[in-house]
């Protein structure tokens, strides 16, 4: 196999994800704050929630285009760049994709031109309905990808088939309700609800400095306020069911990212700054609060969360087990229906993937010394300064993302918030803060699952397809000119959306006459 092969095949896939994911949170977040403000329309048949609603559907639909371009590239690679990964584990991994696409894709794409065009064609709750449709559907998809994305972090309710040499499906249940991957799909979600919330509060607060469309600007920064708030808090309080749910199926991931080299005796703390020192293997000039990483890890006051060193040893063990399931499926080969064969291999299957990371470091795992074995075992521990810091700053923002948004929902209910320019400015300056947040949250995600394509099951440098590296640098050239293309197209498009503002030739307040003009409030 040829390492650079796989590293260029991982940065292809890195820069499209990375770059895919910068669409998909705020369509998720934009979406249902549409059926907010619509809703508020439907019900109090003021002309400005219309007004409000048309001008950020028009932001989502600029977004919602780009997010489709680059989501099917991303699909099309596991065939171009990773076809061993497909051949292997397409069965289980295939399932979810595609129901992604016949359930949630068809229902949004369908609805989102009905949305945007059926504005004078359907009654108002008849549009409602549609664009309820769009935000499902889109939420839809994100929860059916984050399935087989849960799946590689947690392979439950698979077993590898000596006949077929493939994995296949043994109990569909156990993939859908894969605990990592609803912990996934929750903390996910609500990072996109933030993201589309500072986008609607850090807009509304620029109209607002400028003095410009202030009723649809008073009224989206209410909004971006509460839902906001909300869904900051769910970030930080599902991001911390995440952590719970690495304990049992991550140990490696969350040793990382918290820098635990070592199980330390009785109750594990948590770092909050320090050096880790790969080299020597422990964390240099940290701060630590006892007890802490313990209670989030494992809900208790005496837990310990176990270290990279001996997690290192478990795989060493892991491996020699997988050497056994390895030769069994060898001999299983060439007399499939060898009993004691089966016998070896089904008392070690568990383990097989641990074997295949030997392939590293010589072709036939069976031949692997002692050394090869502990080098293969600590190739199971990520990069820990990158965890450390990616993680804590991720963590960093989400809390000045609570106090934004608190500070917005205090602001907004006692209307001071026209009154509060440093408050403004502030707001439109966070706009970029949980865009940056959520791409180092997939970082951790992904990077912290190294080396496995699939965890446990599946080394990465064996997942990819046979390309050489010349076509790789084509294609990662050729993708990086495209987006950045598109990436200038969708700003210049969102900023001339904004500069022109909502839509003048709709009355954002009611017209003067007899009657005073209503309050601003809803």
């Amino acid at each position: 196999m040829d390492l650079g092969v796989t590293d260029l095949s991982r940065l292809q896939f890195a820069l499209t994800a990375l770059y895919h994911f910068l669409f998909v949170p705020l369509t998720l977040g934009l979406s249902f704050m549409l059926v907010i403000m619509e809703s508020i329309y439907v019900m109090t048949n003021r002309p400005v929630w219309r007004v409000a609603t048309r001008f950020w559907g028009k932001i989502f639909g600029i977004n919602f285009a780009l997010g489709v371009a680059t989501g099917l590239t991303m699909e099309f690679q596991f065939g171009t760049n990773w076809s061993y990964f497909s051949h292997y584990v397409g069965d289980i991994f295939g399932a979810p994709l595609a129901i992604e696409g016949l359930m949630a894709f068809f229902l949004e794409a369908t609805m989102v031109g009905i949305m945007f065009f059926g504005w004078d064609r359907l009654s108002k709750l008849g549009h409602l309905i549609v664009t309820f449709l769009v935000a499902l559907g889109t939420n839809l998809s994100a929860l059916w990808i984050l399935i087989a994305n849960g799946w590689m972090q947690n392979p439950v309710g698979a077993t590898f088939n000596p006949e077929t040499m493939r994995m296949e499906v043994s109990d569909f249940g156990a993939v859908l309700f894969n605990p990592i991957a609803q912990a996934k799909f929750v903390h996910t979600v609500s990072a996109g609800y933030v993201i589309a919330s500072a986008l609607v509060l850090g807009v509304s607060a620029y109209y607002l400095l400028k003095g410009r469309f202030i009723p649809v600007a008073r009224r989206s920064m209410t909004v971006a306020a509460a839902f906001g708030l909300a869904s900051s808090l769910s970030v930080v309080v599902l991001g911390d069911e995440s952590g719970y749910a690495l304990t049992d199926n991550q140990k490696m991931k969350l040793a990382a990212i918290e820098a635990v080299w070592h199980t330390e005796p009785g109750t594990s703390g948590l770092t909050l700054i320090g050096y880790p020192d790969s080299v020597a293997r422990e964390t240099r000039y940290k701060v630590e609060i006892p007890w802490l990483l313990g209670l989030i890890a494992t809900r208790s006051l005496d837990g310990t969360v176990a270290g990279m060193s001996e997690l290192v040893l478990k795989a060493q063990e892991r491996i020699a087990s997988g050497i056994i399931a390895y030769d069994a499926v060898e001999r299983l080969k060439t007399d499939p229906t060898n009993a004691e064969q089966r016998a070896r291999f089904e008392t070690h299957k568990r383990d097989l993937g641990y074997a295949l990371l030997l392939k590293r470091h010589l072709d036939d795992p069976r031949l692997a010394t002692p050394a090869q074995i502990e080098a293969a075992a600590w190739d199971t521990v990520p990069d820990v300064g990158l965890m450390f810091w990616t993680f804590r700053v991720m963590a960093l923002i989400g809390f000045a993302m609570i106090a934004l948004f608190g500070a917005a929902f205090v602001l907004c209910s006692l209307r001071l918030h026209l009154q509060s320019r440093w408050f403004l400015k502030l707001a439109v300056a966070a706009i970029p803060l949980p865009w940056i947040a959520a791409e180092m949250g997939w970082i951790v995600a992904e990077l912290g699952r190294q080396p496995w394509a699939i965890e446990g099951v599946l080394p990465t440098f064996l997942a990819h397809s046979t390309l050489s590296r010349g076509a790789l640098w084509t294609t990662i050239a050729g993708f990086t000119a495209l987006y950045g293309g598109l990436a200038v197209i969708e700003v210049r498009l969102i900023l001339a959306a904004i500069k022109h503002g909502p839509d003048a030739r709709e009355p954002d307040q009611p017209a003067p006459g007899p009657i005073p003009a209503e309050p601003i409030t809803a």
